[in-house]
């Protein structure tokens, strides 16, 4: 591998490892947000992204659980999707990438980006019937914007992932050969 590509690798890895730490923080924010939310509510509109949900609490708890519980699991999820790209760039030999470890790793991000894509539809399309119903939703469209694009990627992840798996099949049927 020249030293170009190795210092690309490198520089994507310290990439990954930044938005693994901001999406670590966004999830965490959100998270104390959340409990706030429940004890303090006043409080709320100095916290993380000023996310004040409390008209919907005294509204609904139950409505007000529900989309705080998709915010909450869509941003853990693409947190712990970071983390698998950097376990997977950690310890990928990019002399011999075709292994079952990537290619068990590459199934697993695509399974977890169609998760975050389809998770992020499904509280879209819940948000916008409870605008229907009078609850005030403008606020949360920023948690799920990119669905259709995780969707798209999930579903591109996963034909790599099985490419991935075909490859390493027939390099551990080369190697029984030889």
């Amino acid at each position: 591998m020249s030293k170009t590509n190795n210092f690309v690798f490198k520089g994507l890895h310290i990439v990954a490892w930044l938005i693994f730490v901001g999406l670590s923080i966004e999830a965490g924010g959100l998270l104390v947000n959340f409990f706030f939310s429940l004890y303090n509510p006043e409080f709320v509109q100095n916290l993380y992204q000023k996310l004040d949900l409390s008209e919907m609490y005294k509204e609904s708890k139950l409505v007000f659980f529900g989309v705080y519980s998709f915010i909450l699991i869509i941003s853990i999820l693409k947190a712990f999707l970071f983390y698998i790209v950097i376990m997977l760039m950690h310890k990928m030999d990019l002399t011999k990438p075709f292994n079952s470890f990537v290619a068990r790793q590459i199934l697993q991000l695509s399974y977890f980006t169609l998760s975050i894509g389809l998770l992020s539809h499904i509280a879209r399309q819940l948000t916008k019937s409870l605008k229907h119903q009078g609850f005030v939703t403008d606020n949360l469209n920023q948690f799920w914007a990119d669905s259709q694009a995780f969707i798209l990627m999930g579903a591109v992840v996963y034909i790599i992932a099985i490419i991935f798996k075909k490859g390493v099949d027939i390099q551990n049927e080369n190697d029984l050969t030889v």
